[in-house]
């Protein structure tokens, strides 16, 4: 065997059969993991879609407007504890404060979908408007920002 990565996405028989093989075939020192598959390219940009939508809005978080990766970093924290995750704050090694949280580009696919219907009710019960989210193609424009249905492709 090559040595090269070698990535399956399990989505038939065949296919788990080929992975089988190549594991049989894998020398001493390579290594398996099986996991969920990850977040989307497709996820990714309509989270970050949403997040500079909220960004751009007037509402502000502990007395001022936040950037794009400060909303990311208050929303990943809330959703954690909303969905029974802890949350964790540590001194750092200066004597700041820390948050210590999951990070979204290991997200599953599952998981990318929640923490998205977790930012897109907090933007819906704040009254922030999803102009860019809907200009990229997230939402259906004819519903505003309180109907969050994707378009399909045909």
């Amino acid at each position: 065997m090559a040595q090269e990565k070698k990535t399956f996405v399990l989505i038939n028989e065949h296919v788990r059969g080929n992975a089988m093989a190549a594991l049989m075939k894998a020398l001493p020192d390579f290594t398996v993991t099986i996991a969920p598959k990850q977040r989307s390219n497709d996820q990714s940009a309509k989270l970050h879609a949403i997040l500079g939508d909220l960004a751009r809005s007037p509402l502000t978080w502990a007395g001022k407007r936040r950037t794009l990766e400060e909303w990311k970093m208050i929303v990943i924290s809330g959703h954690a504890v909303a969905t029974g995750h802890s949350g964790e704050v540590i001194p750092g090694l200066e004597g700041e404060f820390v948050a210590i949280r999951e990070s979204s580009a290991s997200m599953s696919v599952s998981r990318a979908s929640s923490l998205i219907e977790y930012l897109l009710a907090f933007c819906g019960m704040n009254n922030v408007e999803l102009t860019e989210t809907c200009r990229r193609g997230f939402m259906d424009e004819r519903f505003g920002s309180d109907r969050h249905t994707e378009r399909r492709a045909s």
